[in-house]
């Protein structure tokens, strides 16, 4: 089987919960079910599971709204970090908005997630010098 990147399958929703468990994704605002269910519901083909012999060991959501793409969830099972999979699901990121036409791709980090920064940095992410802002929908006051 060796390694591969495929379209995401809920028969993987647990072993994905987990990986995103591992790798500290999940914060109480976000419901990682709902997330993939809506992920599902909106370009689906654009999210994306690394599997090594059948296991499930990353995961990376893509998206593209004709302006510019946006990657969420990327993750590697830390046992598996280090080993070139993380770069490998961003190159097939990438390969997927080039083909949509897209010619930008950002990310958010946190800011507290130094390892995160400095992987996407090996990679040639730059900082934006932006402000990013956010609203969450559920919670508005409006």
């Amino acid at each position: 089987m060796g390694f591969e990147i495929v379209k995401y399958s809920q028969d993987y929703q647990k072993a994905l919960i987990e990986l995103w468990k591992k790798c500290n994704l999940i914060v109480p605002q976000n419901d990682p079910i709902e997330d993939i269910q809506k992920k599902l519901e909106f370009q689906p083909d654009l999210f994306l599971i690394a599997l090594l012999d059948g296991k499930l060991i990353g995961s990376v959501m893509v998206g593209y709204e004709g302006h510019r793409g946006w990657m969420n969830y990327l993750a590697v099972l830390p046992g598996y970090q280090n080993r070139g999979y993380g770069r490998k699901l961003v190159e097939k990121a990438i390969l997927e908005l080039e083909k949509l036409g897209c010619l930008k791709l950002n990310v958010q980090i946190r800011e507290s997630n130094i390892s995160a920064v400095r992987f996407y940095e090996r990679l040639g992410f730059r900082e934006d010098h932006v402000v990013s802002l956010g609203l969450r929908l559920k919670q508005r006051k409006l």
